[in-house]
């Protein structure tokens, strides 16, 4: 499949990971109606792409992504009746949907600010590795909106706990790298100069592992917060069960037993 996206930077390498750098470095990379319908669109169609085993996610320049950009977003909205605004929060929605929905390893490479819908694209990646400049904040209410945005509200309680979600999006402060790798919303915080390479580094480890079991593990950390536990252990053990005939398992017996590195598919 070839995707040839206009309004940010989209690569494949021969590792299989995909890269996607936003790049309006100008503008902080603020997102725009483009931007956002093209990154839902190029989500929903590395879903069913099996050439691909892991994406990244990062920015150009010096921020990750600062938001909706302030004219050709926030100002284009106002005024417009509830219809076209309701098709834009949706709009912004389904990206997160996409990404979430999207089976394979996405890693968010902080290069330096997130803010607003940038901090929640931030939150949907499954791993953040973000620069010591990357400080973030989840800034709606500072515009008068509120802080449960673009799924803000049922992704960060996961991440980071109740509590602390609770003052993130409801003061709309930043908070600096530092206390984000505390209090678990960055995985990993590294020097500027080295935030692709660790993330590339992850992602490449994420597509030699074994494509299946890695969508599986995805979906139940996403599906099983809303079971109770007997039925996600009912929902484990079916899913594993499956798993232990895929040649994936088989491989990584042989692999032990012949000492070498196991190939997955």
């Amino acid at each position: 499949m070839t995707l040839n996206p206009r309004s940010f930077l989209y690569a494949v390498d021969d590792k299989a990971v995909v890269t996607i750098t936003l790049n309006r470095p100008e503008r902080l990379n603020a997102l725009t109606f483009e931007v956002y319908t093209e990154l839902r669109d190029t989500f929903r169609a590395l879903a069913n792409e099996p050439d691909v085993r892991a994406i990244i996610v990062t920015g150009s320049g010096r921020a990750f992504c600062s938001g909706g950009d302030v004219e050709d977003i926030i100002g284009a909205l106002l005024g417009k009746p509830i219809k076209e605004l309701h098709e834009f929060t949706i709009l912004t929605c389904d990206l997160i949907l996409a990404m979430r929905r999207c089976p394979w390893p996405i890693v968010g490479a902080l290069n330096g600010t997130v803010a607003g819908a940038g901090a929640v694209i931030a939150a949907a990646c499954d791993i953040r590795v973000a620069a010591e400049s990357a400080k973030i904040g989840f800034l709606f209410t500072k515009v008068g909106l509120s802080g449960a945005d673009m799924g803000a509200a049922w992704l960060l309680p996961r991440i980071v706990g109740y509590g602390r979600a609770s003052e993130l999006l409801l003061t709309g402060d930043f908070i600096d790298a530092k206390r984000a790798h505390e209090i678990g919303l960055y995985n990993r915080v590294v020097p500027q100069d080295r935030v692709l390479a660790e993330a590339r580094g992850l992602a490449e480890q994420l597509a030699r592992g074994p494509s299946g079991a890695l969508a599986t593990t995805k979906q139940a950390l996403e599906g099983e917060a809303t079971l109770d536990l007997q039925t996600a252990l009912a929902y484990e053990a079916e899913v594993q069960a499956r798993l232990m005939q895929g040649s994936n398992f088989q491989e990584a017996y042989d692999a032990f037993r012949a000492k070498r590195d196991p190939k997955f598919i």
